[in-house]
């Protein structure tokens, strides 16, 4: 198992992406994540986007960083947000997210962020689980999805 790190619109990245918003569709009803993103979202020095591949070079893990400053969705200067945390169905239970999460979390630190925080959903119990469990705790909602009921918004001082 390698972490490298790659492009947003790298066509593994785009694979991995389309998966996790099907996952996102049936999880919630609706067409998947909507907040709005672009590839140079994810660029150093202002973020990193991650994959994990398995032994045989496939793609089975991701996760990326973006940076964020105040701004009327709700963020505070120095954040750096996640997004797109995703693990395959086969490979989960191994550690991958984790893995990535920590990797995401020195980069940033690296960057000069000063906290890491995501917004997730209440139909996403073993990603809230993972956030805890790593420091993670509840904090003012953010961003796109801050006035929905599902929402769960985390940071974590880096």
């Amino acid at each position: 198992m390698y972490i490298r790190r790659v492009p947003f619109d790298h066509p593994d990245a785009v694979k991995l992406n389309d998966q996790v918003q099907a996952e996102y569709a049936v999880r919630y009803g609706d067409d998947g994540d909507a907040t709005p993103m672009a590839a140079s979202d994810f660029r150093p020095p202002n973020g990193t986007y991650l994959i994990a591949y398995d032994e045989h070079g496939s793609p089975v893990a991701s996760g990326g960083w973006r940076a964020q400053d105040a701004n009327e969705e709700g963020n505070l200067d120095g954040d750096a947000e996640v997004k797109r945390m995703y693990v395959v169905d086969q490979m989960r239970g191994r550690g991958l997210a984790r893995r990535i999460l920590a990797a995401l979390e020195e980069d940033a630190r690296q960057a000069g962020r000063a906290r890491m925080v995501l917004e997730t959903g209440t139909k996403q119990p073993e990603a809230i689980a993972l956030y805890t469990s790593s420091g993670y705790e509840p904090c003012a909602k953010f961003g796109y999805y801050r006035f929905y009921e599902t929402s769960r918004c985390y940071a974590k001082r880096l």
